[in-house]
């Protein structure tokens, strides 16, 4: 017997020649190669097994310090937002109002208006409105605060014998004549907060300068620094998805904000209409808050409701036309954002509720009310731009209003 190399690959095939009583010799073809894989995948099963389990090591360790390295990057970069909060809250809240007016800064462009025409309409028109509203404002907040001491004696006189039936409360007209619930000390917090908002005028008088001079340099150069954002990725590739993201933020921001504001104007002048007829004073103040507080989800709908109970239990005694009020607005609000808003809007954009109410209490803890206001177009933007990433991981979010 001998054996013969056949012409596979190393010997993965063998031919042996066997010839017996002088016969015709017969060929056998033996196939290494399935054997070899075979041996293989042994020894990767083995391996596998072998390392899963293998006690944590080196691998472990460098997962570990790059996490750290995360962790105290972010921890980094939030304490400067918040010591930055001066500079980085107008700036922030000038870029997203920018964005939010894009699609409005693109139709002038294309009708022919210059840059700096565009950013001096815009910026003109986001002045004169809230200036309205500023102007809508003052008479009823000074009025407000010229007679705060004698709404807190009144609100007293009329809570004191609602607040006395409800017994599990425990609460009688000596819990506001001692202590820190006493009449006293309610009026002098009063005039301490009087205090710190006439402290507070001087920054948000600078805040404001900053931000109009933010938002008019914003729209002037927003197509040069949109054009510089594209071009600083290297391949073609890179530079069509971001195009299509700036797109999109684009897109998202305009439409949702142009839709909430018609929306949420409806809304407001329902709210002057629901106060006038049920008897609260000062209705269009009541319908200018309904419009404000709209842009917070969850926690202005909230506060709206309690405030206009309140109201409703200071001018009326019997219980059902307290209330009624705030159950009027919070059934139309209600109405609106459930059945009206997602018949306008879609589904095309979808925001998870509960990632929005964390994004609500954390940009409140950093910059405050107007933290508040940008926890929305922030979590839009940022569920844009991962849906633009990453597509085949986009999820379809429902935007709560």
């Amino acid at each position: 017997m001998r054996f013969v190399a056949g012409s596979g690959h190393s010997g993965e095939k063998m031919t042996t020649t066997s010839a017996r009583g002088g016969g015709k010799p017969k060929k056998h073809f033996v196939d290494f190669s399935s054997r070899r894989r075979e041996a293989f995948a042994v020894v990767e099963e083995e391996d596998l097994s072998s390392i899963e389990d293998a006690p944590l090591g080196r691998d472990a360790l460098n997962v570990a310090m790059a996490w750290a390295v995360i962790g105290i990057f972010a921890i980094i970069f939030f304490a400067i937002l918040h010591y930055m909060a001066l500079i980085l809250i107008p700036v922030t809240l000038a870029v997203v109002v920018g964005l939010i007016l894009g699609l409005v800064a693109d139709k002038l462009g294309r009708a022919g208006v210059p840059r700096f025409g565009i950013a001096v309409i815009l910026s003109t028109l986001v002045f004169l409105v809230l200036f309205l509203i500023a102007n809508a404002l003052a008479e009823p907040v000074a009025t407000l605060m010229r007679e705060g001491p004698t709404f807190v004696e009144r609100s007293y006189d009329r809570l004191m014998p609602f607040l006395e039936r409800q017994h599990w409360l425990n609460i009688s007209p000596a819990t506001f004549q001692t202590g820190t619930m006493s009449m006293d000390k309610l009026l002098e917090n009063s005039t301490n907060i009087l205090g710190v908002v006439t402290a507070s005028l001087t920054p948000a008088i600078i805040q404001g300068m900053i931000f109009f001079a933010a938002l008019l340099l914003f729209l002037y150069g927003r197509l040069r620094l949109r054009r510089t954002l594209i071009m600083a990725f290297p391949n073609r590739r890179q530079r069509l998805i971001t195009i299509r993201v700036l797109n999109s933020i684009d897109e998202v921001l305009g439409y949702y904000f142009a839709t909430a504001s018609v929306m949420y104007f409806c809304l407001g002048i329902v709210m002057t209409v629901i106060a006038w007829m049920c008897g609260l004073s000062m209705p269009v103040l009541w319908g200018m808050f309904a419009f404000l507080s709209s842009f917070i989800p969850f926690l202005g709908i909230t506060l709206m409701t309690i405030s206009v109970a309140i109201a409703g239990i200071i001018t009326h005694d019997a219980i059902f036309l307290a209330l009624l009020p705030a159950f009027l607005f919070f059934t139309v609000h209600l109405a609106m954002e459930n059945l009206i808003f997602p018949a306008v809007m879609g589904r095309q954009w979808e925001i998870n509720p509960f990632v929005v109410f964390l994004a609500i209490l954390f940009w409140t803890w950093m910059w405050g009310a107007v933290g508040a206001m940008l926890a929305l177009p922030l979590s839009l933007i940022l569920m844009t731009v991962l849906a633009e990433l990453f597509p085949e991981r986009k999820a379809t979010p429902n935007l709560p209003g």
